[in-house]
């Protein structure tokens, strides 16, 4: 049975289904929906029980749209809006999104916007046939944001027959013959760096991360050359567990040779992921290094993204659905779950996770409905790896800070613009707020304050606390008067020159390159100053050198290799990382439910992960295994 077939099938069954006095005007799949587009959508609206009793019978996730032909102009529309929505609910933006029908509208005093028991939705909803959906507006405006959600707007039509393929590609039906479900690892295993692997069935193949080592010269990419995984075309899906380079930064190279399928990901990783690329990309080009894909790559990754949110399943081939769970990790970053063929087999990809409580974010999630198998990181996973508690880290920073301050010197953090520098922010600003750091300027260099910006954009991420302190309390302590953006070549060299003492958060995290350069050649050979790590630092990045002692660093400065003394004071604070230590890796295993019969390790050095690998094996007598990049493993 074809696809045309089936959805012809459907169209009949719907068609008998519904009353003549609703109007259908087509039925398609777009994506994993099976959507039905009406040009009386008030008179479906008012039929609740119609969609259930077809999703129940069709056995399909139902969505109803309103027919292009009945949607009110989109000039017109926000006119509408706007009149209707009153000024002291203070609208800030209003983003139509054509290939779904509906209409986000940001405002500062959401409650107001959506008037009594939804009265004004109804109304706009009445008024304009869009789907309207209101949402807090962010305090700082993200222009990165703001681009995605203009691109995919401007994109609409060529977006909808995206899904529509896509749709397509999902209901095409699972084969009958022999079941196997195998993972292939193509890179991130036995080091850190270039996450990637497949998960392989007789019906898909779906990638999950394409990151890239920044820190390698000649093994940068992952195995994606493979003939299990070439052609690119006939990949099904792209699974990004969150934005950092290292999960994400070839996937714009997957898209310029050949591939055109979708990318599942959150919504916050989908703008992050689009700010490191960009970055990266900019980076590259500025050391005069082969930049691998251009922005219109990017573009093409955006334009394919299918976004859910945490607890959202779907279909995402014609024998695996998708769900998406807290990892803790960065903001939007997930432990995805994979249910294979109806009951065949579910694994759980853990991504990069923080099992613990963090300034930001919940402890990562490690109950579901099942799980024959665990795919885990393991970056701190060797015998001597515990890392502080949240409160020692604290402690530690504060002593830092002071007795570099009461030197009169500068205090210089090389942060990953996404995750570490919020959480060195917070603490910063509760730090200076109960006076236990003198209150000096906190300077934000690189892309620290659009990643900010994308925090403030999605609040639903953050941990319980943090939210509740942001919207009962309206107070936000990323907007704090202390942080100052340093938005320009020139303010970057006034606070080069300026003899005050400061703190400087820049990137980037391992000392690649980035902004935090300028800082560190300028301030290296003052014993006054001090260097804070406060993230991982992979083999063969300048900041593993300078941790490990080294007092030459060979720099490039204005063409010329030059030695630099590193005189300032160095010193390493650990307790920030986003990743668990090997007390929560185990305690993450330990208590997961159900437990798993199969546990895999990687996201690691080796040592790290065969160690690890060999701890639980004896501990927990579970089936364990450390792979290197190249093997597959078979479950079932």
């Amino acid at each position: 049975m074809t696809v045309d077939d089936v959805l012809s099938d459907i169209r009949g069954k719907i068609r008998g289904n519904v009353p003549p006095s609703i109007d259908v005007s087509s039925i398609e799949f777009e994506g994993a929906l099976l959507v039905i587009y009406t040009k009386t959508p008030d008179k479906f609206a008012h039929n609740k029980d119609l969609i259930k009793n077809l999703a129940k019978t069709l056995q399909k996730r139902i969505v109803v749209r309103p027919d292009p032909s009945v949607l009110t102009d989109i000039d017109v529309a926000e006119k509408k809006i706007r009149q209707i929505i009153p000024k002291d609910a203070e609208i800030t933006n209003i983003y139509f999104q054509p290939d779904v029908g509906e209409v986000t509208i940001e405002a500062l005093k959401p409650g107001a916007a959506i008037g009594k028991e939804g009265q004004l939705l109804n109304e706009i909803r009445r008024k304009i046939n869009w789907a309207p959906s209101i949402v807090r507006a962010p305090p700082i405006q993200s222009k990165i944001v703001q681009e995605v959600r203009g691109y995919l707007r401007s994109m609409s039509d060529e977006r909808k027959d995206i899904l529509r393929k896509i749709g397509r590609k999902i209901h095409r039906g699972a084969s009958t013959g022999e079941k196997f479900v195998r993972v292939i690892a193509l890179g991130g295993f036995r080091e850190v760096g270039r996450s990637c692997c497949m998960l392989h069935t007789q019906d898909s193949k779906v990638l999950i991360d394409c990151g890239i080592d920044v820190s390698s010269e000649t093994n940068g990419t992952p195995y994606i050359h493979l003939p299990e995984v070439m052609p690119l075309e006939k990949l099904d899906a792209i699974v990004i567990t969150h934005a950092h380079l290292d999960h994400s930064g070839i996937l714009p190279i997957v898209y310029k040779y050949g591939y055109d399928g979708p990318t599942y990901c959150t919504p916050p990783t989908r703008d992050l992921m689009t700010l490191l690329q960009m970055d990266y990309i900019k980076v590259a080009a500025a050391d005069a290094k082969k930049v691998p894909y251009s922005s219109e790559d990017i573009r093409s990754v955006i334009k394919h993204c299918i976004t859910l949110g945490y607890g959202d399943t779907t279909d995402i081939t014609p024998d695996m659905r998708l769900t998406f769970h807290n990892a803790g990790h960065i903001l939007g970053s997930s432990v995805c779950h994979f249910h294979i063929g109806e009951g065949l087999y579910n694994i759980a990809f853990s991504g990069d996770i923080k099992y613990e409580r963090t300034w930001l974010f919940n402890p990562a999630v490690n109950h579901f409905p099942r799980a024959e198998a665990l795919i885990i990181e393991s970056t701190y996973g060797g015998r001597d790896d515990f890392q502080p508690s949240r409160k020692e880290a604290t402690d530690r920073l504060k002593d830092i800070i002071r007795t570099s301050l009461k030197k009169k010197g500068k205090v210089l953090i090389p942060v990953f613009a996404v995750g570490r520098s919020q959480e060195v922010m917070i603490v910063l600003e509760n730090l200076v707020k109960t006076q236990e750091i003198p209150a000096v300027p906190v300077y934000l260099d690189g892309m620290i304050w659009e990643a900010t910006a994308i925090h403030t954009a999605y609040p639903e991420y953050l941990n319980n606390k943090l939210r509740s302190q942001i919207f009962q309390q309206g107070d936000n302590p990323l907007l704090s008067d202390i942080f100052k953006r340093v938005d320009s070549a020139d303010m970057r060299e006034t606070i080069l020159s300026d003899k005050d003492p400061c703190v400087v958060l820049a990137t980037s995290g391992m000392m690649n390159g980035g902004p935090v350069m300028e800082y560190f050649k300028n301030w290296a050979d003052d014993p006054k100053n001090t260097l804070v790590f406060v993230g991982y630092q992979a083999e063969g990045t300048i900041g593993r050198r300078i941790q490990r002692g080294a007092k030459e660093i060979p720099m490039n400065i204005s063409g010329s290799i030059v030695s630099l003394n590193v005189e300032m004071a160095v010193e390493t604070c650990d307790g920030f990382s986003g990743h668990s230590d090997r007390r929560q890796l185990i305690g993450f295993i330990n208590n997961m439910s159900p437990r798993p019969e199969r546990v895999i390790f990687g996201h690691g050095e080796e040592n790290k992960c065969l160690d690890l690998s060999s701890t639980i094996h004896k501990r927990m007598n579970i089936n364990t295994a450390a792979p290197m990049n190249l093997e597959a493993i078979r479950f079932v």
